[in-house]
């Protein structure tokens, strides 16, 4: 029984003896793939090395064959040609960025409509804020609201094509501050029209994250790509 014992530890100790080896050949493996990809990658420079070298080590009587060499050429133009559009690309991706972060900081300050939410900013006797209609609409009414949500006004807008709609709203007696919209509207059958509303506001803050542009808007952030109009 000891004996049989003894063979059975000694069968599990080459098991893992086996598996370690079996691991530690897989991470061989891994680590020269590794090594090979990353040693795949041949530049313009490493070419036209590999040119001149077999040019220097050719047998002097059997040359290259000129159609072969002219291949080789042709080649290395065309992967530099990549090269220098690739350098283009990126050079135009870095300038695109510098310019949208440049118009994003000059929006600091601006009103501006947003494709998103249905508040907007009183600082003066009027307010402009907008919307967009996707089809006409025969009967459009548009209450306005305060901060607290309780409605101070209503607009009969009558009929409207299908578009942006602009709406100048005098505050009246209603004081400065934030205020929202609601819009319904109707076609010729009485069905609703779907209604697209935007936030205006002005640009509080801009900042920088994930690779993106954001605004403040009314306390909100906004993305930079949803700006569709700007005011001074």
């Amino acid at each position: 029984m000891p004996d049989s014992g003894g063979e059975r530890k000694g069968k599990a100790m080459t098991t893992t003896d086996n598996t370690i080896t079996n691991v530690t050949a897989q991470q061989t493996a891994s680590q020269v793939s590794s090594t090979t990809s990353k040693t795949k990658s041949l530049g313009k420079d490493d070419f036209l090395k590999m040119l001149v070298a077999q040019l220097k080590n050719q047998d002097p009587l059997k040359p290259m064959d000129g159609t072969e060499f002219a291949s080789q050429l042709a080649q290395f133009s065309s992967l530099e040609q990549l090269t220098n559009m690739n350098t283009q690309l990126e050079n135009l991706g870095l300038y695109q960025t510098t310019m949208n972060n440049t118009q994003a900081v000059n929006l600091l300050g601006k009103v501006v409509s947003v494709n998103q939410g249905n508040q907007f900013q009183v600082d003066g006797a009027t307010a402009e804020f907008g919307y967009n209609l996707p089809a006409d609409a025969a009967q459009v009414s548009i209450r306005i609201l305060d901060a607290s949500g309780r409605e101070v006004d209503r607009i009969d807008a009558g009929k409207q094509t299908a578009g942006l709609q602009n709406v100048t709203w005098n505050r009246g007696n209603n004081s400065t501050g934030m205020y929202s919209y609601q819009v319904n509207a109707f076609d010729a059958g009485g069905n609703a029209v779907e209604v697209e509303t935007r936030m205006t506001g002005k640009v509080t803050a801009v900042q920088y994250k994930d690779n993106a542009i954001y605004l403040t808007v009314n306390n909100q952030e906004v993305a930079f790509s949803d700006v569709v109009a700007v005011k001074g």
